[in-house]
């Protein structure tokens, strides 16, 4: 009788294939269109997104794209995470794991991957999100994507899907060797920032627990880096409608602290395993020009921990089931 193989597959949000227009809007319609991301009543969200999205935002967000797209890598999230799962493939090599990855919108699809797993004999799955907070609009969707694939199964495989991370010691502990790496190449500015996406705030009020675990993985790496509570602060990213999003907006807030005399930040985005558009383009870029404009002197990003050894032995970890 053969041994059951184990797997691990990593999947994360996902890109579009080309930074293009067409390619971007083929990416929002899918994105966009899931109830999980948008949780509006779907005759009224189908209105607003083909009517107002798509014809529009495609070409600014492919204008985005195109600052950061790799001429030989393509989409940065895709070749991170296709680097982060080629890494860990090697480090559990000897543990006989398998290794891939998978994106929720776009390809290598979800669905994609699991054939390839049951092609390949892997009878013991376990789903990985690279999402550390768990949120209805990213994790849950891809359990939803799971399940639908799966649901088409005669034969289903043992799975195992790891809901989220947000306080595992070594997840922590790997963000806050990123963020001493860097202070020690650069220096340390007086505030630390801890950016994470934004979601409405409704969410948060029917149960979601995503704003709890933010502010649990901020309060964890301050107290790994030593930090006074002057020191950090938590802010939200990436606000879209007119809804109420979680607060303090990171905008907001980088507008306002030259004129209480910080004038000097870093900025981590400690909900990201790897970096993308909104880090490289929006977080990076985009808004250390409003902390500038604002009288802002010093801002640096510090990079997501991506395909780092830190990150590969962090994730590694979280495969240890409890007895």
């Amino acid at each position: 009788m053969n041994p059951t193989k184990t797997g691990l597959l990593l999947v994360n949000l996902g890109s579009p294939t080309a930074p293009t227009t067409a390619a971007v809007r083929k990416f929002l319609r899918e994105f966009l269109g899931d109830p999980r991301v948008v949780n509006l009543p779907r005759p009224l969200w189908w209105l607003i997104l083909n009517g107002v999205v798509l014809p529009f935002r495609p070409a600014k967000s492919a204008h985005a794209y195109q600052s950061i797209w790799d001429q030989e890598h393509g989409s940065p999230l895709t070749f991170y995470t296709r680097r982060l799962a080629e890494k860990m493939a090697a480090h559990l090599a000897k543990d006989g794991i398998v290794v891939d990855y998978a994106m929720r919108y776009g390809e290598p699809s979800l669905a994609t991957r699991l054939r390839q797993f049951k092609e390949q004999g892997v009878a013991d799955i376990t789903v990985l999100p690279l999402y550390p907070q768990y949120s209805s609009t990213t994790t849950a969707s891809v359990y939803d994507d799971l399940v639908k694939e799966l649901n088409r199964w005669r034969h289903l495989p043992s799975v195992q899907f790891i809901s989220d991370y947000h306080q595992h010691p070594g997840y922590i502990a790997a963000l806050a060797d990123s963020v001493r790496q860097h202070w020690r190449e650069h220096g340390q500015n007086p505030l630390l920032l801890m950016s994470f996406h934004g979601l409405p705030e409704q969410l948060s009020k029917w149960g979601d627990p995503y704003e709890q675990q933010c502010h649990k993985t901020g309060t964890l790496l301050a107290e790994q880096l030593g930090l006074q509570q002057s020191q950090w602060r938590v802010v939200f990213q990436s606000r879209f409608g007119k809804a109420e999003w979680l607060k303090p907006y990171c905008v907001d807030t980088l507008q306002a602290l030259p004129k209480t005399g910080i004038t000097d930040v870093d900025l981590v985005c400690p909900g990201f395993a790897v970096d993308c558009l909104e880090t490289l383009e929006e977080i990076a870029v985009a808004n250390q020009e409003v902390f500038k404009a604002a009288g802002g002197l010093t801002y640096r990003y510090i990079p997501a921990l991506n395909d780092s050894d830190s990150q590969v032995k962090a994730l590694s970890e979280l495969l240890k089931r409890q007895p």
